[in-house]
């Protein structure tokens, strides 16, 4: 009789002494299945994004070292860095640098400000809701070329209804040019991108702030925590991934501004971008050689610059 637990108890010691050993799950190999279908789904995007985008760039690249010019109708030499030389000499160029630099970064500073306080106005419980996530779609709808063109009668120093608003208000004494005098324009054309853009801004916010467990605020409301202290010791913290991640697609996209500076000053050496220098030179001046140039060098700043942000930032764009 003593025998049964004698054994008992000598199967459960030798089953603890035994090293566990994973069996080998079909789980491995569904992953392993899983990959393999991912990567024959993601084949042909990428082939696609490789044609269309690089592609053209590889050729923009090859152009760059070379003397191709429309206008002259023979082959294209090889210039080296010819091109690269004088671009790097031409203050023209240092100008639409620094107008793209100036842009983007002002631009993108107020429209973080002004989206994480739409995205907490929207995420909070306030009747009304959702019409205001609807209205805030509204001018990121509209195409920017329309809504260039919009600010630009706006602005207008005859017939625009800002100047009309503020000689209504007394805020100015005489009508002003918006578009044309070299202290305002700049300015000018961030309202218009702060307008377009800061509703992207908005949505990337709040789809952060949405992920934050309401357990959080909670405990911070037990401890004490006021809505500031709140809001810098728990919101921030917990939408920073979200938030670093709105800033460099927001960053990507101010960097190669065109079409607001395009319509509104055209082609102005005052308020001209590295995209519009590029344009300029491809389109007007024929100058296919010296244009591609251009067009590398702002790829080159612009991933060089996103690079350092990333690391810099410590941005994840994803978790394990």
């Amino acid at each position: 009789m003593r025998a049964a637990p004698r054994l008992a108890g000598g199967l459960a010691a030798g089953a603890a002494r035994a090293p566990f050993r994973p069996a080998r799950p079909a789980a491995r190999g569904l992953q392993a299945e899983r990959v393999r279908a991912a990567r024959w789904f993601l084949a042909p995007p990428i082939a696609v994004l490789l044609l269309v985008a690089g592609w053209p760039l590889l050729r923009t690249i090859w152009f760059s070292f070379t003397d191709a010019h429309l206008s002259s109708g023979e082959p294209a030499r090889f210039v080296g860095i010819d091109n690269y030389a004088g671009l790097l000499t031409d203050p023209g160029w240092w100008h639409a640098v620094y107008n793209t630099l100036f842009f983007s970064i002002v631009s993108v500073a107020i429209e973080t400000v002004l989206g994480m306080v739409i995205a907490l106005a929207m995420n909070a419980h306030l009747p009304g809701r959702g019409l205001l996530r609807a209205a805030v779609l509204v001018p990121w709808a509209v195409p920017t070329i329309v809504s260039a063109q919009l600010w630009n009668w706006m602005y207008n120093d005859i017939y625009g209804v800002i100047n009309k608003l503020l000689l209504s208000l007394h805020v100015i004494g005489q009508p002003l040019a918006w578009t044309a005098d070299p202290h305002l324009v700049m300015w000018a054309m961030i309202i218009v991108d702060v307008w377009k853009t800061t509703p992207f801004m908005a949505l990337l916010l709040l789809a952060g702030l949405q992920l934050i467990p309401e357990e959080c605020y909670e405990a911070a409301a037990i401890d004490g925590a006021g809505p500031v202290r709140c809001f810098w010791l728990v919101t921030l913290p917990l939408v920073r991934p979200a938030l670093m991640v709105a800033v460099i697609f927001r960053l990507l996209d101010a960097m190669r501004v065109f079409d607001i500076i395009y319509v509104l000053t055209g082609n102005n050496q005052n308020t001209m971008s590295m995209s519009v220098y590029a344009r300029q030179n491809l389109v007007d001046f024929q100058d296919v050689g010296y244009g591609s140039a251009a067009a590398t060098c702002l790829f080159l700043v612009i991933a060089t610059l996103t690079a350092v942000y990333i690391v810099a930032g410590r941005v994840r764009f994803a978790e394990d």
